[in-house]
């Protein structure tokens, strides 16, 4: 069974993987692509966003494999045959557990090391390429708006790297806008900064005050475009980056360095270990649910609509907790209701499952007392 689970499991999770980081990557890929930016950047992006994607997936490719394995064994009547040789629900959930376990190890190894490490440095590399405005100005044929208030526009780029036909609109300053064109113009590297260097061009400034046009022809003159650019130091000390051990020993100190609460300090470190155990959560109710019942040729449908009822049940109440989590430094142990929830309903459906004839018992004793009563 073990076996069937993690190939199952696998084919689950590189489908819901493969639709989750599309769905990304087309996106990611616009926004990329249109600022000029090389494809080795767009897929080291795509890259650094896979561990938050596996993370999201892993539940529910867990959840589908139980269902789908079991259903399947129950529908070729193998579970009925295992449990004719004696084997109790509480003895066939053993490797849905270890199952479980085994995907909470890889849910563990993504929250608390691969996902925090992956969000650092994509915000890095982020900052870095945003920083990038050569990339974003070497657009042939385009109007680009590379900070609020200006325009720029390069007719043909040369393969010698020359800018032919150049406009420049800078409007930041409302009251003398000024706006430059030349036929030719270079990009110039110069003390850690970017240089336009426009060739045999003309300046216009407009005073806005007096409604006057000026207007001074130039043989060579360089603007320097890296002030168009923010160069604010980027910010990496956010409470989701943060290492699991620094928010279990100090999260005062990791509250103030991230500049969040405590209380928000304790539902990151704690919701990490709480979506592992979900996991195991999730393979449990998927399998203890498909236990009850008869067998019917119409399939378990009604039981795997149950399950999936359960576990939008859990996530709802884990909602609900997380407001008042969020609100007390002190309730960071709601976070686990959830879970115990799972393993609870878990328990009973297998107490169900292995005493098919409980509910008709309680119903005649039901009606028992009603005709004594009588």
């Amino acid at each position: 069974m073990l076996s069937q689970f993690m190939v199952l499991f696998g084919f689950f999770a590189l489908v819901l993987v493969s639709i989750f980081w599309i769905n990304k990557a087309v996106r990611m890929f616009d926004r990329l692509i249109g600022d000029g930016q090389p494809a080795w950047v767009f897929l080291e992006f795509t890259a650094l966003t896979l561990p938050g994607v596996i993370g999201v997936v892993l539940p529910i490719a867990a959840f589908a494999a139980t269902v789908y394995v079991t259903n399947r064994l129950s529908t070729e009547s193998e579970l009925t045959v295992m449990q004719a040789t004696g084997y109790s629900p509480w003895r066939l959930i053993r490797p849905v557990f270890i199952f479980g376990c085994l995907i909470a190890l890889m849910m563990s190894l993504l929250t608390h090391i691969l996902i925090p490490s992956s969000l650092s440095q994509l915000r890095m590399r982020q900052a870095e390429v945003s920083k990038n405005i050569t990339a974003k100005l070497l657009t042939e044929g385009e109007f680009l708006h590379p900070a609020p208030g200006v325009t720029f526009y390069i007719r043909d780029i040369t393969p010698e790297g020359e800018l032919r036909d150049v406009f420049l609109s800078d409007r930041r300053n409302v009251e003398r806008p000024v706006t430059y064109t030349s036929s030719q113009a270079y990009l110039v590297q110069q003390n850690g900064g970017t240089k336009l260097v426009m060739v045999e061009g003309l300046a216009q400034v407009v005073r806005t005050d007096g409604n006057r046009l000026f207007t001074t022809h130039f043989d060579d003159f360089s603007y320097d475009i890296s002030s168009l650019i923010s160069r604010g130091k980027t910010n990496l000390d956010k409470v989701g980056f943060a290492a699991t051990l620094d928010m279990l020993t100090a999260p005062q100190a990791v509250a103030e360095r991230t500049g969040v609460t405590v209380a928000q300090v304790n539902y990151e470190v704690h919701n990490r270990f709480t979506q592992a155990i979900l996991c195991i959560v999730a393979s449990l109710i998927g399998f203890a649910t498909l236990l009850i019942g008869t067998y019917s040729r119409f399939g378990v449908w009604w039981q795997i609509v149950s399950a999936f009822v359960l576990l939008v049940l859990i996530k709802m109440v884990e909602s609900g907790l997380s407001g008042m989590v969020l609100n007390s430094s002190s309730a960071w142990p709601l976070l686990y209701v959830p879970p115990a929830l799972g393993m609870v309903m878990t328990a009973i459906l297998l107490h169900i499952a292995a005493n098919p004839g409980l509910g008709r018992r309680l119903a005649m004793w039901k009606r028992y007392r009603i005709e004594e009563a009588s």
